[in-house]
């Protein structure tokens, strides 16, 4: 295939948003940019490089070098009808072009593409890399359709498209193979990059977490850290461990970088940050996977630091290498059949083996967790601490964390979530087969700490919650809970249901515990005062274990608290091993607070019958323990159900509404807003099956009637001041307009009203009465951090004063939808309130999942409001549509596309 031929002309502003850095398919990382006219000497290099097959299945013919005029052309674009995206690597502290795509724009919507990969990286997933960037690329320039002419000998191009996700079209005509695909996303398409996605970066963090050979590199300022991870690293045994700038018994110690021979597979960093980056250049000939920057003094410290920070990232990327922290504590990652483990932290004392895996972001916060940790007993597979998160956040360790067989439960403290988008996609899937359990620093995401790296947000503080509720995640409110639900879920089956039994050692005790857990949202079903047995009396015993084994036969409960706090004498021991070998043996899940026992016991441990140990937690506090119980039946409850497929209603225009937002914009600078005229905004929600009624604009009353009559009678009146269209108690709405004299009239009073008001007499706008039913409120905001946030509520001044609203971040499923409609304080107004007829909830539902396929399409929308939306015994109508448009800068942060963060 030739390229174009046309003469170049002088590139435009570079694209600087579309750079990213990306984790390919065997965990290394590589930047993706787009191609510049310093390229030529690298992009000559890289073909000079290249078998004769690659060079013959990219130009079709043998080609040695590249011509003066053919490396101009390639590598000076201008990054709208010609297009070419490079990735790069750095080998042996060079950068290197190891796979470059183009595009060339043939007609409006169609573009003609090439790829040529580096023979030595292929493999590696950057073919499939470059034509997510290109196509991401290509959309915001308005090409809609790829094609491309390949030999049939070119499996691995043509895998490429294959196996993207797109539906191609092919055909064979003299011996070469024609392809066309739409390069919009598709279902699956999306579904394929979700788990590529998924596949490299929990790869990448294997890699971080399963060193062999370890570096550590320090300085005189840094070397008590430095000399403490070494100390850990060489104790834990089983590594081959270098050291530069340090001399620790059991190291090999190396005078300078260049001195260490060989590769290692981990880097740990205690330099100066202005050091950093340099350090990590001069050791990417030794192809670490990863490194740990345990030093600060980068984005926390203010704009020049976080350019060392993000110069640091950028080399490491380009290196193929992860970095964890800056500020890190470290990892530690118990020994498994496959590794010996490694402690690469600041942590002398580890908690002991089990499932839990502990992320965090703070290194304070990192040492009071693990101290609880161990006084618990709570065993850990694993524990991240990624310090100011430049780079490894926890959604690409609950990436690894989903396919570890190790971890049985995740905690995560996060101070931050840089892509809430992604975190929900991410957390979702790992949610589903174990439990998530987060604290995040604060309710609103809006407080970001220093060093923290995030896009600002404009979405209501309730959205993270509702983002966290939506991904199946068990939401707690400090670092205690965080632990109280953990040990419970790695030591307890999940409970059925919330029916729960109380075992008290007195009836009062029994009744307060029970009050508790009512609180939590547990239902009682039974309260048992039980009394301990007396002192070597056999037949006590036998009486205890008759009752306590009553409590687990029964199955109208689905799960046992036991509280056992003598006010003399000393704890029964019976009744721990009862109740523990009675949990075990059952099944059923069960807490505990039993005075002198906190954390994991081994007198509350029993063997099941599948031989495992079972634990039965204890907490200091009844209270303690029924509220990690009701987390856990809440998140059962979650996991349990379907929670259906991502929303994909009939009768969708996508490419309809995609025109139509691009030819509106197409004047409209980057973040400037755009408020589309009502008929406009019809017509663009009407893309996706939401049908406005129509309304007339008049200025006087012969107009008014003309309009009543032609749209049909009844009518309303709504003036057309943003303020007072939906205010009937401010005069400027009437209702149920039912003939000419009644129009007059009416439109009269209207303008009295609003004259005496202070009220300028403006136009209004006339439409035909809805049926009766309810008034509600749709709307969307494209937020930079969340992304497409949807909102429902229904109408009037009492539900937006007292906040009864439900969110959902899109994409959605139609359980979350249905969920958003009842979860809202005034929702029984739906279902048939004080006798009321129920109102067609189904139609209402219909119009919110298009209002969220609709935000999810489209980025550019910044604002939609459906008010109001009236729902009838049989129907919904949406009466109104305002849509304000807005190209954000960068776009959006879990786009279409694989990507770091920012």
């Amino acid at each position: 295939m030739a390229d174009d031929d046309r003469p170049a002309s002088p590139p435009p502003a570079y694209p600087t948003r579309w750079e990213a850095d990306v984790v390919l398919r065997d965990g290394g990382t590589a930047h993706v940019r787009p191609i510049r006219p310093e390229d030529a000497d690298a992009l000559q290099a890289f073909h000079v490089a290249q078998s004769e097959r690659s060079t013959y299945f990219r130009f079709f013919a043998p080609l040695e070098r590249l011509g003066p005029r053919d490396l101009e052309r390639f590598t000076v674009v201008d990054h709208v009808d010609r297009v070419a995206i490079v990735a790069l690597a750095t080998i042996d502290e060079t950068e290197h072009i190891i796979g470059v795509a183009r595009f060339d724009r043939i007609e409006p919507t169609v573009a003609e593409v090439a790829f040529n990969v580096s023979d030595h990286h292929h493999g590696r997933g950057v073919g499939s890399v470059l034509l997510e960037h290109l196509a991401a690329a290509a959309r915001e320039r308005g090409v809609r359709r790829f094609t491309a002419e390949v030999l049939p000998t070119n499996g691995a191009m043509l895998g490429v498209f294959r196996e993207a996700g797109y539906e191609l079209r092919q055909s064979l005509d003299d011996g070469i193979v024609s392809v066309s695909f739409a390069i919009d996303p598709t279902e699956r398409s999306i579904a394929v990059m979700a788990d590529r996605e998924h596949r490299a970066e929990a790869r990448s963090v294997r890699g971080l977490l399963t060193p062999r050979s370890v570096l550590v590199v320090a300085d005189d300022a840094n070397a008590a850290a430095a000399r403490t991870v070494l100390t850990h690293l060489v104790a834990g045994g089983g590594l081959e461990v270098h050291a530069v700038g340090l001399e620790v018994p059991g190291v090999r110690r190396c005078a300078d970088l260049a001195d260490v021979e060989g590769s290692v597979d981990l880097l740990v960093l205690a330099v100066a940050a202005a050091q950093a980056a340099h350090v990590v250049r001069r050791a990417s000939r030794l192809r670490p996977h990863a490194v740990v920057v345990l030093g600060a003094g980068f984005a926390e410290t203010g704009p020049e630091g976080l350019e060392l920070q993000r110069d640091l990232v950028r080399t490491a990327h380009a290196a193929g290498m992860r970095v964890l922290g800056p500020a890190s504590y470290g990892f530690f990652r118990q020994p498994t059949a496959e590794h010996p483990g490694v402690n690469a932290s600041l942590a002398a004392e580890l908690p002991g083996p089990g499932g839990l895996a502990l992320f965090c972001q703070s290194a304070p916060l990192a040492v009071g967790m693990l101290a609880s940790a161990r006084r618990r007993g709570l065993g850990l597979s694993t524990f991240v601490s990624s310090g100011n998160r430049a780079d490894v956040s926890g959604n690409d360790a609950m990436q690894f964390w989903t396919e570890d067989e190790s971890t049985d439960v995740v905690g995560l403290y996060l101070e931050s979530i840089g892509n809430p988008r992604k975190f929900a996609r991410v957390a979702r899937r790992l949610a589903a087969t174990k439990p998530v359990v987060v604290l995040p620093a604060g309710r609103s995401g809006h407080v970001v700490p220093p060093g923290h790296v995030v896009r600002r947000t404009r979405a209501p503080r309730r959205v993270l919650e509702e983002m966290l509720r939506q991904a199946g995640v068990v939401r707690v409110e400090n670092t205690h809970q965080l632990l109280d639900v953990c040990q419970l879920l790695v030591h307890q089956p999940l409970p059925a249901g919330r029916r729960v039994a109380v075992v008290a050692g007195s009836a009062p005790l029994a009744a307060l515990v029970a009050e508790a857990a009512a609180s939590a949202g547990l239902t009682v079903v039974e309260q048992r005062a039980v009394r301990p047995t007396a002192a070597g009396d056999a037949d006590e015993v036998r009486r205890l274990e008759a009752e306590i084994e009553a409590v687990y036969a029964d199955p109208g409960n689905d799960a046992v608290v036991v509280v056992h706090v003598p006010t003399t004498g000393e704890v029964d021991p019976e009744l721990t091993r009862l109740v523990a070998e009675a949990a075990a043996r059952s099944g059923r899940t069960t807490v505990a607070t039993i005075l002198g026992h906190t954390g994991l016991t081994p007198e509350l441990t029993a063997t099941d019958a599948q031989g495992r140990a079972r634990t039965v937690p204890a907490y200091a506090a009844p209270e303690d323990g029924v509220l990690a119980l009701a987390a856990a039946a809440r998140y059962g409850a979650w996991r349990a159900a379907d929670r259906g497929t991502p929303l994909d209603p009939p009768g969708l225009d996508r490419a309809a509404a995609r025109a139509l937002v691009d030819e509106a914009l197409a004047s409209v600078p980057p973040g400037a807003e755009l408020t589309l005229p009502p008929e406009r905004a019809a017509r663009l929600v009407g893309c996706y099956g939401i049908d406005v009624w129509p309304t007339r604009v008049v200025a006087d009353v012969d107009d008014a009637v003309a309009a009543a009559e032609d749209l049909g009678w009844p009518v309303a009146l709504k003036s057309t001041a943003q303020h007072l269209r939906h205010r009937i108690d401010l005069g400027g709405v009437r209702l149920d307009v039912s003939g000419p004299q009644a129009l007059r009239d009416a439109m009269a009073q209207m303008r009295a009203h609003l004259s005496a008001a202070g009220e300028a007499a403006a136009t209004v706008e006339v439409q035909r009465m809805a049926p009766a039913g309810a008034a509600c409120v749709i709307r969307s905001a494209e937020d930079p951090r969340f992304g497409p946030v949807v909102s429902f509520g229904l109408a009037g001044d009492a539900v937006d004063l007292l906040g009864d609203v439900s969110y959902g971040v899109a994409p959605l499923t139609e359980v979350d939808v249905a969920e958003m409609v009842r979860s809202v304080r005034a929702a029984p107004r739906l279902f048939g309130y004080r006798g009321v007829a129920p109102l067609d909830v189904p139609a209402l539902e219909d119009v919110l999942a298009r209002v969220a396929v609709l935000a999810d399409d489209l980025p550019e929308l910044h604002g939609l409001e459906l008010h109001p939306v009236v729902v009838g015994e049989q129907g919904a109508s949406v009466l109104a549509a305002r849509v304000t448009l807005a190209s954000e800068p960068g776009g959006r942060a879990d786009g279409g596309r694989r990507a770091l963060p920012e």
